[in-house]
């Protein structure tokens, strides 16, 4: 290295060494450099979301991404709007390592490129909880009030107030209730009430 690239690379690591202590003190956490650096809300504002909306510097976005007010976009996320948009409303967490796609290329692939990529938008109603690594491909469209259990891989369309789960995702129960009285109802499995 040069001498100039050993010095910023020092003055990067006495920046990131700080901002580390800082965080570990106030909040008792470690992020990536880019993550501790970068202010979630100013990237959110920047990319046109909803007031209040944060999104980490490592979550991907591509193509027509629009999120509503009051919503957070956890780190390494994929939200791909590139074939067909991406809504996501107010009040929503998009957890951790959520890929959200519009977008597949399977039969592109199988075909030797003679099928077109499949494209479809993706909506995703207000106040809906996504679970940590969960996937929603291309054409699906999520209500509001929903809850996506982690892990999951949502193939088809979600009614508002429901919970699901699983590969594919599939009716687990639902929301009941607002505000402080909101609660998770969840199916039984005997089918008694």
């Amino acid at each position: 290295m040069t001498s100039d690239a050993n010095e910023l690379a020092a003055l990067l690591n006495a920046v990131r060494a700080q901002r580390d202590a800082e965080l570990r003190a106030k909040f008792n956490r470690s992020l990536p450099f880019a993550d501790a650096q970068f202010d979630r809300w100013e990237r959110a504002k920047a990319l046109g979301f909803g007031d209040k909306t944060s999104i980490y510097d490592s979550s991907f976005v591509f193509g027509d991404v629009t999120i509503g007010a009051n919503s957070w976009v956890g780190p390494f996320t994929m939200l791909d709007g590139s074939g067909g948009g991406l809504t996501i409303g107010d009040f929503c967490s998009i957890s951790s390592g959520v890929h959200i796609y519009t977008h597949d290329t399977v039969l592109w692939a199988l075909s030797g490129g003679v099928k077109e990529a499949r494209k479809g938008a993706v909506s995703i109603g207000a106040q809906t909880y996504i679970g940590a690594q969960a996937v929603i491909i291309a054409g699906v469209t999520i209500g509001s009030r929903c809850v996506i259990a982690a892990n999951s891989l949502v193939n088809r369309d979600v009614p508002d107030g429901t919970i699901v789960g699983g590969t594919p995702a599939r009716r687990l129960g639902c929301v009941e209730g607002e505000g402080t009285d909101v609660r998770l109802v969840y199916d039984r499995k005997d089918g008694g009430s």
